[in-house]
């Protein structure tokens, strides 16, 4: 190699040597409720379009990913399907102090699969056993998935949990349920209208009072060991292009508070 060739690497080295490095877009890993899938990915869309950062989400039941959350960390930011889970990493110091927010409400309903005609009321009461033709009643697990959970309080108060609860097609998260009913193997099941809205294989046969179960509320917080993009994030769910895509999607949009 000539001594010309030399000089010209040597400058080029030390050219690049002292040009700023491009910043990385950043990736942040969001825990998130199984019913808000389809919002969130198209949330998601947004957000890379916006700051040029990717979310990765990993959606279950909001007791799975807790539980995951509590064993070994691994998310940014965590939304719940209800406050109990939140509080429950609350409690034991696995969030980020002063980031929780309450961002959306969502209502309970029972569906069908289209095509099939299902009568809840008689004598203004919900028969659910009557309804079920000897088939089963799919829900998110009402021992610990919150809308299972939610399911069961409202099943409760309107007098029909003792017909039904041996009767009922449990599932690992509500999407799942969902899932039952639109494939035809369950005749009925209780899930969030908007999950109702996002599965076209289903209809809506009935809405639960939203007087005979606690409020249906979702929180958002970072985690203790969040990366610091996550905020960014967080902070996006409450501007204008995710709510309006959370409005589009059926959720209630709630006043941020603690």
């Amino acid at each position: 190699m000539s001594i010309h060739r030399v000089l010209r690497a040597a400058l080029a080295a030390a050219f690049l040597a002292f040009m700023p490095v491009a910043a990385q877009a950043a990736s942040i890993t969001v825990f998130a409720a199984a019913s808000l899938t389809d919002a969130l990915n198209d949330v998601g869309k947004a957000y890379k379009a916006k700051t040029g950062n990717d979310a990765v989400f990993s959606f279950a039941a909001s007791s799975v990913l807790a539980k995951q959350i509590e064993a070994s960390g691994g998310a940014d930011v965590f939304l719940s399907a209800d406050t109990d889970w939140m509080d429950y990493l609350d409690k034991k110091g696995l969030l980020a102090p002063g980031t929780r927010k309450t961002l959306l409400g969502n209502h309970l309903v029972v569906v069908a699969p289209v095509g099939q005609n299902a009568s809840l009321l008689v004598d203004g009461k919900f028969d659910f056993a009557g309804a079920l033709h000897g088939g089963r009643l799919a829900v998110a697990d009402p021992a610990s998935v919150p809308a299972g959970k939610y399911a069961k309080a409202s099943l409760t108060r309107l007098g029909a949990w003792d017909a039904v609860k041996g009767q009922l097609a449990p599932a690992e998260n509500v999407r799942a349920a969902l899932a039952y009913v639109a494939r035809g193997e369950a005749p009925l099941g209780i899930v969030y209208s908007t999950d109702a809205l996002a599965e076209r294989k289903v209809h809506v046969v009935a809405i639960l009072p939203d007087s005979t179960h606690a409020p249906i509320l979702y929180p958002a917080a970072l985690t203790k060991d969040a990366k610091p993009e996550a905020k960014s994030f967080l902070d996006f769910l409450n501007g204008p292009q995710a709510t309006a895509i959370f409005a589009k999607d059926g959720f209630v949009l709630l006043i941020t508070k603690p």
